[in-house]
């Protein structure tokens, strides 16, 4: 299962939710007839009976889903699908799945540790970077040309032109 965003609150009262989507494009969420709900792991599938853009928010009738406080107990849930229902990522594409855990290293073969997740921050995606070690440290990278030299998912490492002390 690949992680495509999460069910932030009810949206009225006839069982719709709002969804904080985790794909470049939230409306792309509206081509999946069936999403899997849940938490660690545990996912059930439920099937999309409508999906619309409200504003710059998602929101989605689920099947079963009739009022507001059914909405409500969906709050918190991830958003997943399939990895084989997703299209491939083309050479310089990735899903971010694809990217939390990898290794990065700097030219000079200083790890800053595995990426742990990703933030959206309006002008530009955002990699954390844990190092891993007792001080919890974490490093920010920015997910841009300038920043990233190559993304070797087979070797598990990120390359980046980072310095050590930014």
């Amino acid at each position: 299962m690949v992680v495509m965003g999460r069910v932030t609150a009810p949206f009225g009262v006839k069982g719709w939710v709002k969804v904080y989507a985790l794909t470049a494009h939230p409306g792309n969420l509206r081509g999946y007839p069936a999403w899997w709900l849940g938490h660690d792991g545990d996912w059930r599938e439920m099937r999309v009976a409508s999906a619309r853009i409200h504003g710059n928010t998602l929101v989605a009738q689920i099947e079963g889903v009739a009022d507001r406080e059914a909405a409500a107990a969906l709050r918190g849930f991830e958003i997943a699908v399939p990895r084989e229902r997703l299209p491939a990522a083309t050479d310089d594409e990735f899903y971010w799945a694809d990217l939390i855990g990898l290794r990065v290293v700097n030219a000079e073969q200083h790890e800053f540790g595995r990426v742990a997740r990703i933030l959206q921050t309006g002008a530009n995606d955002v990699l954390v970077v844990a190092a891993g070690n007792r001080d919890e440290r974490e490093t920010l990278i920015p997910f841009i040309a300038s920043a990233i030299r190559q993304v070797d998912l087979a070797a598990g490492v990120i390359s980046v032109d980072w310095g050590r002390d930014y």
